[in-house]
């Protein structure tokens, strides 16, 4: 891709906005353990619908697409239940995974697919996004780094339960641009690219390491709900894109999941340094727009230079 800022830099991206869709939920959050024994299928059938929506997504002319947190099954984490442990699985040869490297090949497109992560080697489980290159390489992946456990007047989220924050391990991934251990960035044939799930966007360090590390477009995948977070979602994005100058892409879980009760509001969005950016025509589950990369390579029209004139020693 030419790197002169005078010329267009147009990529077309993508998100998914939905929710668990397998349809044999129980009727009551006390059934859930009808549930034990059938998780394989439970994963199958959202995996399969997100597989669905990334190749409508290529029939748009998307070149990359992120999918939302824990997209492979329902938000689990509104109470505390070992069953689903054993949703986890392998962030490169696992089922999911597996499955989204072979669309990512069919579709020359890369992949952002947020999975419930079991880590073989230590046994511990993460909130982990995988980067899936237009070959179907596995080229990376971020584990959550900041993980919530509370309540608001809408429900009780109790992630720690299920899997820990990051570890800052990388692995060997080449095309890592990052000097960070928590905060990867990868450069891909369209764009460098970084991930912040959900919490994680609330800190203020996050989307500056990823800046300052390269990334030209941010994936926040998250599966949020309640008033401060609603109000929060229009706010905190479209500030972090200005002052650093890069674009994001926040993507929130969109309806009720049964049997629970909680709504997610959804309100999908992509935001840059000149604010938030029109979505093109698409089916409700997913949000696509178009990003021009000489954006970011052109002086800022305020007259700012905050990287060059951050004073990091007062701070």
């Amino acid at each position: 891709m030419s790197q002169d800022p005078s010329q267009p830099q147009v990529i077309r991206v993508a998100m998914t906005e939905t929710c668990n869709v397998y349809p044999h939920m129980p009727a009551s959050v006390e059934a859930l353990s009808e549930l034990a024994g059938r998780l394989d299928e439970l994963r199958a059938a959202n995996v399969a619908h997100h597989v669905e929506l990334v190749r409508e997504a290529a029939q748009h002319g998307v070149h990359v697409l992120g999918m939302g947190e824990l997209c492979t099954g329902p938000y689990f984490a509104l109470g505390k239940d070992p069953m689903w442990l054993g949703l986890a699985e392998d962030a490169k040869d696992g089922p999911s995974v597996s499955a989204f490297r072979q669309v990512a090949r069919d579709t020359q497109m890369v992949l952002v697919a947020p999975i419930f992560e079991s880590d073989a080697r230590s046994g511990l489980r993460f909130n982990t996004a995988v980067i899936i290159d237009d070959t179907g390489e596995v080229i990376g992946k971020y584990r959550k780094t900041h993980i919530p456990a509370g309540s608001n007047e809408q429900g009780t989220f109790v992630e720690t339960f299920y899997y820990q924050a990051s570890d800052g391990e990388l692995g060997t991934w080449p095309r890592n641009l990052s000097t960070n251990p928590f905060f990867p960035v990868l450069e891909t044939r369209f764009v460098k690219l970084g991930v912040a799930i959900c919490y994680d966007r609330h800190f203020e360090g996050v989307m500056a390491a990823l800046a300052r590390n390269g990334a030209e477009l941010v994936f926040s995948p998250a599966v949020t709900f309640g008033a401060k977070s609603r109000r929060m979602w229009d706010l905190e994005f479209p500030v972090d894109a200005a002052r650093h100058n890069l674009y994001i892409a926040g993507s929130n879980r969109r309806g009720v999941e049964p049997p629970w009760t909680q709504p997610y509001f959804g309100a999908s969005y992509f935001t840059g340094p000149g604010g938030t950016v029109p979505p093109l025509p698409s089916r409700p589950e997913l949000v696509i727009a178009d990003l021009d990369l000489a954006v970011l390579r052109q002086p800022d029209p305020s007259g700012w230079n905050l990287p060059r004139d951050t004073r990091p020693q007062i701070y």
